[in-house]
């Protein structure tokens, strides 16, 4: 072992002022009576291990979570303190483990626990107060298809890539106030009943702030339940702002370790940087790709988005068929005509 080890990286400037930020506002919280508690966030895992997400935050009552109230506007979920490195214990199938809270109060890591495919409940406790409960899909061994979608302007209409419109949709409008992709939930319900046991994953660049609102609209809209891969709010250790598109492919990436049998369909729009994105999946993996479904934004939410030069973007030289159209119902005809929606998609047919 080296006797003196390489010290960490300092904290950007950004990173060094939020800290202290959130040390002042944590001292008057817990002055005034505030403990932590665990916001669980719906995780997944795989044979002999779980992947556990979860956020520390400071809370007025030791027995239940306040944070936002359900219909509140969406600036509520910036505002409550994370409990930067806290110790938190994690129970799931009879196996405890320790892990550590980041300085966001976030919780991921992957423990050793060995469950049976399916859902599972997880209990988090931290300091004195109260457990809290979360849910945890284990995906079987062997699955051969996966869903992954985006979730704005794909599941949730926002027109996010205009930088005031997200501004608003994501601090002023009132969550009742979101609408749903025409024809989406339909077209997940139906991909998930063709293939049972899907692991099913919304991957955004979305802040971890707005998860228990996101998982609201999923669940009042009917999409089928699965986890939340989103990004942190703020300074990031070495940036001032987190880099979304990293973000997407450091997790993609992530997913093909994870799950290298799984074959995904991948659910995008065209208002940000989807098509690219997947477009670099599927060239660095290829075999693990059914097929690319881009959520086409109409000629109206285009002009609000700022993406009115919209091309069709599909890697050279792949056999990773794309389909475009502006609603899930348009993408379910075209999936049933390459017969990926009609029968199982376990075993696809490809083209030769």
């Amino acid at each position: 072992m080296p006797t003196n080890p390489l010290p960490e990286p300092a904290l950007h400037l950004a990173a060094r002022v939020e800290n202290r930020f959130i040390g002042w506002r944590t001292e008057r919280a817990r002055a005034n009576g505030f403990v932590p508690l665990v916001i669980p966030y719906t995780s997944y895992g795989g044979k002999g291990w779980v992947r556990v997400l979860g956020r520390v935050m400071l809370n007025k009552h030791t027995h239940r979570l306040t944070g936002e109230p359900t219909g509140a506007r969406g600036w509520r979920s910036f505002t409550s303190i994370p409990v930067q490195d806290a110790r938190v214990e994690v129970e799931a199938g009879g196996v405890t483990n320790t892990i550590t809270a980041n300085r966001s109060g976030l919780l991921d890591a992957v423990v050793p626990v060995d469950l049976e495919p399916g859902w599972h409940r997880v209990e988090y406790r931290v300091e004195s107060s109260a457990p809290t409960f979360g849910m945890v899909f284990v995906v079987d061994p062997s699955a051969r298809f996966g869903l992954l979608s985006d979730i704005d302007d794909t599941v949730m209409m926002t027109a996010l890539p205009r930088p005031l419109l997200a501004a608003w949709h994501t601090f002023v409008v009132n969550e009742h106030a979101r609408t749903t992709t025409p024809g989406m939930p339909v077209l997940y319900e139906r991909l998930t009943d063709v293939n049972p046991g899907t692991p099913v994953l919304y991957l955004s660049t979305g802040a971890w702030n707005v998860a228990p609102t996101l998982t609201r609209f999923l669940s009042r809209n009917l999409y089928p339940a699965g986890a939340l891969l989103l990004t942190d709010w703020g300074p990031t250790p070495d940036a001032w702002f987190r880099d979304g598109t990293k973000h997407k492919r450091d997790t993609l990436d992530r997913l093909a370790r994870e799950f290298p049998d799984i074959r995904w369909l991948l659910v995008g729009d065209d208002g940000q940087h989807d098509p690219e994105t997947y477009a670099w999946f599927c060239e660095r993996h290829p075999d693990q790709v059914l097929a690319v479904c881009i959520r086409q934004l109409t000629p109206g939410e285009a002009v609000l988005a700022g993406s009115g030069s919209r091309a069709h973007v599909r890697p050279d030289g792949s056999d990773v068929r794309w389909f475009y159209a502006y609603d899930g119902a348009g993408l379910a005809e075209q999936l049933e005509d390459a017969g990926l929606l009609a029968g199982s998609a376990q075993q696809p047919e490809v083209e030769s």
